[in-house]
């Protein structure tokens, strides 16, 4: 129960984080590329990246990787499928990628039901 109200805390928390324009602004691509992973959302191109200023793609990069990975948690991949997220196989190719989709598939169908 502990790990389900983490998970939710920490989506939370990235949602609620500064908007890519703002964290753009500041220099912060290691944090976007944060929120974008931890979200579960798919890299952002070089393109849509650049729309938001002189981007630092290593910083992105990097923020992103952590955020993907703290993401991947197969513990965590049911309640993102039961709360609706839909999952857009960032996890493929990581070690817990089979789990993370198994349990998020349970929670997508629960959701769906």
């Amino acid at each position: 129960m502990t790990k389900i109200i983490i998970a939710a805390l920490v989506l939370l928390l990235a949602a609620c984080s500064s908007s890519p324009e703002k964290l753009a602004q500041k220099g912060n691509w290691r944090q976007i590329g944060y929120q974008d992973g931890i979200t579960g959302h798919t890299q952002r191109s070089y393109k849509e990246l650049a729309s938001l200023g002189d981007v630092k793609h290593a910083d992105y990069e990097q923020g992103y990787l952590e955020g993907v990975d703290e993401y991947c948690n197969p513990d965590f991949a049911y309640q993102i499928g039961l709360s609706g997220q839909y999952y857009e196989g960032v996890c493929e190719g990581t070690e817990t990628a089979q789990k993370f989709r198994m349990e998020w598939q349970r929670g997508w169908n629960e959701y769906q039901n």
